[in-house]
């Protein structure tokens, strides 16, 4: 939702940061990887238990990720690779944050299987984005794109509601992953 809603009011913003990153030389690929290491480094320290500082920290490694796209479209280097380098990308640094609070929240088995069932939404939200779209259908619906996991998942960390935001993770991304593959499902032409 934030994706096609939000954004493109943002663009006005977003574009002037993207021409002076790649002015200065960033690459769409360096920009990738260096919201990557930041949010692992949050990861980390969310592991360690550090869930507030960890949260924000990965929380703004996302949001240099996010700026891959603004670079690429800035230098004119959008390309497939730098698409499916930056999903990649945005997968690994969502596990890795949720292993991070795996690791923190070990011996509370509830948390455990709440930030299990996130994962495993959290991921088959995008897939079946991906299999909508090579199929030739828009499958961007729902409510819980990656920015919103991403917001959500932080906001808990820093309030220090982990266990409230990790059920309206569950939640969330469940029923985003059913409407999704229903209106994915019935758009597809037999």
């Amino acid at each position: 939702m934030i994706d096609t809603r939000v954004r493109p009011h943002l663009q006005g913003i977003l574009g002037p940061i993207g021409k002076f990153l790649a002015g200065l030389g960033v690459t769409p690929a360096a920009m990738t990887g260096f919201g990557l290491v930041v949010t692992i480094v949050g990861a980390v320290l969310i592991g360690m238990g550090d869930l507030a500082v960890g949260g924000a920290i990965a929380l703004v490694g996302s949001a240099l990720d996010g700026l891959d796209g603004t670079v690429a479209r800035a230098s004119g280097a959008v390309t497939d690779r730098g698409a499916f380098l930056d999903s990649a990308s945005d997968r690994i640094g969502e596990i890795a944050a949720f292993a991070g609070l795996a690791v923190a929240m070990q011996g509370n088995g509830r948390a455990l299987l709440l930030i299990v069932l996130s994962v495993g939404g959290a991921m088959l939200v995008p897939y079946l984005r991906a299999r909508a779209e090579a199929l030739g259908v828009d499958g961007r619906t729902g409510l819980m794109g990656r920015a919103e996991r991403v917001i959500l998942f932080a906001v808990g960390l820093i309030t220090g509601w982990v266990e409230p935001m990790l059920w309206a993770m569950v939640i969330s991304v469940w029923l985003t992953a059913v409407y999704r593959f229903v209106t994915s499902y019935r758009s597809i032409q037999t």
